[in-house]
Formats: structure tokens, C-alpha cells, sequence
């Protein structure tokens, strides 16, 4: 089954993967209120849906995705809060239950990074970056950042990523723990559905009960997605955090 879709989201179910690519290179990615919507239904869709038994999340050849589009982060500035749609898509993308793989090739940028540390299982081409811009322009980490990161790199190496907002090569990623494994570009989307292949070739019930018991009660996670987003708000909610936000948009555009 196919989705045809205006929205720059590519939603696709065959032989039991549910491939979810955002193909917006124009903007590199950016991920719009109205794609986090689709994304969060796709997901949500195939969580109910018997023939989706494991997510795949793409982007296109050079990126994956650089976050959220900044000109919408702009309204949420005016507006003094995040809109719900972005928290809801936050809150499924730590929640869901079925195994979800990424295959990245090029840039994971902001929150495009931030929600690898909800995949189970991340593939990367030798020459992608990730890199957490979020105290750069002005605001803090979102999506659990703050919690997941520390157990997954360890807490120096997380401040070096959220914190000081440093680059991470593909190398650097995998030694960190971000990404499982390292492969050339033209082999990317190749190895991610051969692991996905490899899961529905197993036990899925089994599976998804040890997936369960390996990523523990989600209640901390959604309880830290929540006391990120007041925090958010605070500083969107500061003319400081604006004008930051503004100098970072007209250096990088």
C-alpha cells in the first residue's frame, strides 16, 4: 500500500515495513508542523495495523534532516509556545511500539539528530555529521535530548553534543553510541531493510517484549519531553532567545 500525499512525506507499506522518507531537499529536510502530523499518523496508523511490523524512517541523499523549519520555530517564538502538533509528534516518536530503523545519509541536524535516540537501530553513511544546534539558537534540546542522550554517550559526551553543540562525523556517532553502523552511501537504505528484514524474520511477538524490557518504563521519557517543553516555552518566550534564533537564520540561510 501506497499513501499519495501533498506533503513532502513518502509513506509506503510492503512486506511488512512501513518506510517513512522525508523528501523535502529543498529546505534540507526541515520538518514542518503539517509533516510532523503526517509523520505521527503514519506512525500511528501502522501501530494498529497488523501488516506494519517494523518502521523504517529515511531522508534523501545528503540529508536526513536538519530539525524543525526555523520560520515556523519563529511563530512558535511569537507565540510564546510550542504547537501541539509538535508535541504530539515528540510524544508518539518516544512511544511507539514496534522497532523503528534509520538510515541516515548526510546531515541530522537539531531535532533531526534528536529523535535517533528513539530508533532502535540507526545506519549511517561514512561522510553523514550530527549535530544538536538547539543552545546555539537559543533554546534547549527537545525530545528527550536531555535524558536520553547522557545514557546513551554518557553524560561528557552529551554535553559535548547538546551542550556545546559539537559536530559529530559519522566515526564519532558510532564510537558515541548514536549509530549501530557505519556504511558507504550507496549501501545505506540497502542495510537498513535488510535489518528490518532480518527482524520480521524472527519472533516479532518475542521481539517486541524484549524491545519492551530493553527500553524500560516510558513514563520518565514522556516526563522529560514535558518538563523540556516548559522550558521551551520559557525561552521562546524571551526576546532574546528570538533575536538569537533570528542571527542563526540569516547566518545559515
Amino acid at each position: 500500500m501506497k499513501d499519495s500525499m501533498s506533503l513532502p512525506i513518502a509513506i509506503e507499506t510492503k512486506g511488512g515495513i512501513t518506510v517513512i522518507r522525508i523528501d523535502r531537499p529543498e529546505t534540507q529536510n526541515a520538518l514542518t508542523v503539517d509533516m510532523m502530523a503526517a509523520i505521527s499518523d503514519a506512525l500511528v496508523r501502522g501501530e494498529r495495523d497488523g501488516r506494519t511490523k517494523v518502521f523504517v524512517l529515511l531522508g534523501t541523499s545528503g540529508v536526513f534532516s536538519v530539525g524543525s523549519d526555523l520560520r515556523e520555530m519563529l511563530n512558535f517564538a511569537d507565540a510564546g509556545r510550542l504547537d501541539e502538533t509538535v508535541i504530539r509528534f515528540l510524544k508518539t516518536i518516544a512511544t511507539i511500539e514496534k522497532p523503528m530503523i534509520a538510515a541516515v545519509d548526510g546531515l541530522a541536524l537539531g531535532l533531526g539528530a534528536h529523535i535517533l535516540l528513539h530508533c532502535d537501530y540507526v545506519i549511517a553513511s561514512e561522510w553523514s555529521a550530527f549535530e544538536s544546534n538547539c543552545v546555539e539558537i537559543g533554546i534547549i534540546p527537545g525530545g528527550a535530548a536531555t535524558l536520553l542522550a547522557p545514557r546513551v554517550m554518557g553524560p561528557q559526551r552529551a554535553f559535548e553534543f547538546l551542550v556545546l553543540g559539537e559536530r559529530f562525523d559519522a566515526d564519532r556517532a558510532y564510537q558515541a553510541g548514536l549509530v549501530n553502523r557505519v556504511v558507504s552511501a550507496a549501501d545505506v537504505e540497502k542495510t537498513a531493510f535488510a535489518i528490518a528484514k532480518s527482524l520480521i524474520g524472527r519472533s516479532l511477538e518475542t521481539a517486541e517484549l524484549t524491545r519492551r524490557l530493553l527500553r524500560g518504563d516510558r513514563r520518565d521519557v514522556l516526563a522529560r519531553i514535558d518538563q523540556e517543553i516548559v522550558h521551551i516555552s520559557d525561552r521562546l518566550r524571551s526576546p532574546l532567545a528570538r533575536d538569537t534564533l533570528v542571527a542563526y537564520m540569516r547566518k545559515t540561510h
